[in-house]
């Protein structure tokens, strides 16, 4: 392996089926991933966590914390500080209770996989600490889907902070893959008074790690990324300061990054469009190059 680009074995037996017309492409189901950045004396570092090896989709590989959209986020108005549900249908492409429902997801998995809360009593305020009980009681409810980010912030009379989250790029999963996900890449600052933990239980491993080491580590192929995650790293390395990143957010473009297949000279090229690193030759019947 030159470095360390996730590439499942079974592609390019789905992505000939696919140009043959034998696959069906499965309906990406929408998601949000936060990349949460804490200040050094340096430069920001960024809370990645591994996922176990046995995990069906991307095992091994390093992410951010992440998951798919809870239809039930866009059912009721919670308390909301930051830009308006209206600004984020804009930034984001959707109507406002789907814009709703991916904030929510990218708050909620935040504290689901890393036990940070972007949420607090007041609109200027942040809750200080997650791990009492009652907090963990919470929170594995939530990952039960025993009731709804909403619910949840309901019940604790919290605000969710929107204003502490920014948009930062749009990827979905290519056609050929059976899991496919719309995905939504946010940065964030971690609250001060919080700290992180492994409470995933999709993760054997959480480092708080520089953006260059971990790309340094995907390029010599020691660190195993799936494309977004390796691109939007590269993306953080100009930045001095987790604020700086929060304040380039806005200006981001949130065209969706979609790979595409075709055939050229007697092989499958595989490309992300805007990012050609990611780019393979698949031979017939023959491994990729």
């Amino acid at each position: 392996m030159a470095n360390g680009q996730w590439y499942p074995p079974e592609w390019p037996e789905r992505i000939r089926a696919l140009a043959a017309g034998t696959l069906t492409p499965v309906a990406p189901r929408r998601a949000a991933t936060v990349m949460l950045l804490k200040d050094t004396d340096t430069t920001p570092v960024v809370h990645m966590l591994r996922r176990r090896a046995s995990m069906a989709f991307a095992g091994g590989a390093y992410a951010y914390p992440g998951g798919g959209v809870d239809g039930r986020d866009d059912e009721r108005q919670i308390r909301w500080a930051g830009p308006t549900r209206a600004w984020w249908a804009d930034r984001l492409g959707v109507d406002e209770t789907t814009a709703q429902a991916i904030v929510c997801a990218a708050v909620r998995e935040t504290y689901e996989e890393a036990g940070v809360l972007l949420a607090g009593p007041t609109p200027d305020t942040v809750v200080g600490d997650t791990t009492g009980e009652e907090w963990e009681a919470d929170r594995a409810a939530l990952v039960a889907r025993d009731f709804s980010f909403a619910e949840f912030l309901d019940r604790r009379g919290l605000v969710l902070r929107s204003d502490l989250l920014g948009v930062w790029t749009h990827w979905i999963t290519p056609e050929f893959e059976p899991r496919r996900y719309d995905t939504w890449f946010f940065v964030a600052a971690l609250p001060e008074g919080q700290r992180t933990r492994n409470a995933s239980t999709e993760a054997d491993r959480t480092v708080w790690i520089r953006p260059g080491d971990a790309a340094d580590g995907y390029d010599r192929g020691e660190l195993l990324m799936m494309p977004p995650t390796i691109a939007t790293l590269r993306q953080l390395l100009p930045y001095a300061t987790a604020a700086e990143a929060l304040a380039a957010a806005p200006a981001r473009d949130l065209t969706p990054v979609l790979a595409k297949a075709r055939l050229e000279n007697g092989e499958v090229v595989l490309s992300w469009p805007g990012h050609d690193e990611f780019t393979k030759h698949i031979p017939t019947g023959g491994a990729p190059a």
